[in-house]
């Protein structure tokens, strides 16, 4: 006899439209009458191993909604990366509370551990749906246009670096900001959405997917200076050596480490302030200043793009469609349709888990500093309604009198 019971958790980097999802998820599920209970595991797969469960079929549509609207991971999540031996003991909390279907909202390493839970439920013969709901603001899973999280942080980050640049140019000199991304540059390259004007910054883009040189990065900026007067650039936590070695650790003297043995690269201002004193040192600038923009991008409360509100929502009431009438388990996957529309697909484990997408030769310029104008329609749907828009003076020069 089915017990009607599904779960949820969150993982990974929170992001301002995570709750969108998880909503989704709980309203669309309370829908069917198969559904006896919706539980939601506190902290990611953390939770469910310790069995931190909580009844969300008593929490009120009203108060979901609210909660939708709200940036961060409501149930709270985990940086644990399971093993075999660790989605073995998830198995055994899925199995004993009589879970029929397992919802994993997050990006690569959750896709992963959907997969592996997956292989366990079937290994023994337990009648388990298991559906992956995408979310990364880093726009790094495969087989999706996009990732919900990502258009509302290219938001925040197209707007930062327009204020950035309003900032350098009334005050010139030369500005670094580090934005998020180990391997995938999209976010990055976000910051050019920030542009209106010809000589506006980020005059300079550097992403992961290009090999980085410290003597043509300053090269670059020399350039740039020498032509506006000033130089605004964006920099990728992730730019890298041609062997793979993250700069940051390069022009480290001390380099933290994360659980996982991987530099630290967001938790720390180090590579906005090693690249500032490169500047400094080798081109005689005075005026540098850096800033790393960390974690302000991923839950950013005032700055959310109503498209990925949307389909935050949407795929999250995707993934309970596709567990109740599909009949298989899988990936919930965007694609886009026209001009700007979608539709969503239910993609296989294995064609997600564990890979990562990076960006495309199409979307970065021949000179490797810039973004091409594919990207530029690639990405503005995806930002929403409401940009705003800077404007400058249309100034009329008075003719000098003692300065001839």
């Amino acid at each position: 006899m089915s017990s009607g019971k599904i779960l949820v958790a969150q993982g990974g980097g929170p992001t301002a439209v995570i709750n969108q999802s998880l909503a989704g998820l709980v309203l669309e599920a309370r829908r069917f009458r198969d559904v006896s209970r919706v539980y939601g595991a506190l902290h990611g797969v953390r939770g469910i191993i310790n069995e931190d469960l909580v009844d969300l079929t008593r929490e009120t549509s009203h108060n979901l909604e609210l909660v939708a609207a709200t940036p961060s991971s409501a149930l709270g999540s985990t940086r644990d990366k399971p093993d075999l031996p660790y989605c073995e003991e998830i198995f055994k909390v899925l199995r004993a509370h009589e879970i029929e279907q397992f919802y994993y909202i997050g990006g690569n390493d959750s896709s992963d551990t959907v997969r592996i839970v997956s292989e366990q439920a079937q290994q023994a013969g337990y009648p388990l749906r298991c559906i992956h709901i995408p979310k990364t603001i880093d726009n790094d899973l495969v087989g999706s246009d996009h990732t919900p999280g990502f258009p509302s942080a290219a938001r925040f980050v197209a707007q930062a670096f327009a204020g950035a640049n309003l900032d350098n140019a009334s005050l010139p000199g030369v500005y670094v900001g580090v934005v998020m991304g180990r391997h995938a540059g999209f976010l990055t390259a976000a910051a050019a959405l920030g542009k209106k004007f010809p000589d506006d910054g980020p005059h300079l883009i550097y992403l992961p997917e290009r090999v980085f040189s410290l003597e043509q990065f300053l090269a670059d900026v020399k350039a740039t200076y020498a032509r506006y007067g000033r130089c605004v650039i964006a920099v990728s936590e992730g730019i890298h050596d041609a062997s793979g070695e993250p700069i940051a650790s390069l022009l480290a003297k001390e380099v933290e480490r994360d659980a996982h043995g991987n530099v630290q690269l967001s938790g720390t201002g180090a590579l906005a302030d090693l690249l500032c004193d490169e500047i400094k040192a080798k081109l005689g600038i005075k005026r540098v200043r850096g800033d790393t923009f960390g974690y302000l991008q991923r839950s950013f409360i005032g700055c959310v793009s109503d498209v990925d509100q949307r389909e935050a929502r949407e795929v999250g009431e995707k993934a309970v469609q596709f567990a109740m009438w599909g009949g298989r388990d899988g990936s919930v996957a965007i694609k886009r349709t026209g001009f700007y529309s979608v539709d969503y697909e239910l993609m296989a484990l294995s064609d997600v888990a564990g890979k990562t997408r990076v960006m495309e030769d199409e979307f970065i310029s021949a000179s490797g500093t810039d973004v091409t104008d594919a990207f530029r329609l690639y990405l503005r749907p995806l930002l929403g309604s409401g940009m705003p828009d800077a404007f400058r003076l249309r100034p009329s020069p008075v003719e000098k009198i003692l300065k001839k």
